[in-house]
């Protein structure tokens, strides 16, 4: 299922596009929503155990997930 996630320290375009060259082939299309604060990345997740890896994963790119 499709999950949002508000995540700390995106800022920019640039900051958009390493997440999704870094992640996308292990979790599928992302998109960043730019124009909300805090930033929402939107990704589908299976389970519990693929959504602790995309915020570890997310953590380690420097952009804490924050809700």
């Amino acid at each position: 299922m499709k999950k949002t996630f508000k995540a700390d320290k995106i800022a920019c375009s640039g900051c958009s596009n390493m997440i999704k060259a870094s992640l996308e082939d292990t979790f599928g299309e992302i998109v960043v929503n730019l124009d909300v604060t805090p930033k929402e990345v939107t990704v589908e997740i299976e389970n519990e155990e693929q959504e602790q890896v995309f915020k570890k994963e997310m953590k380690e790119l420097g952009f804490e997930i924050i809700g």
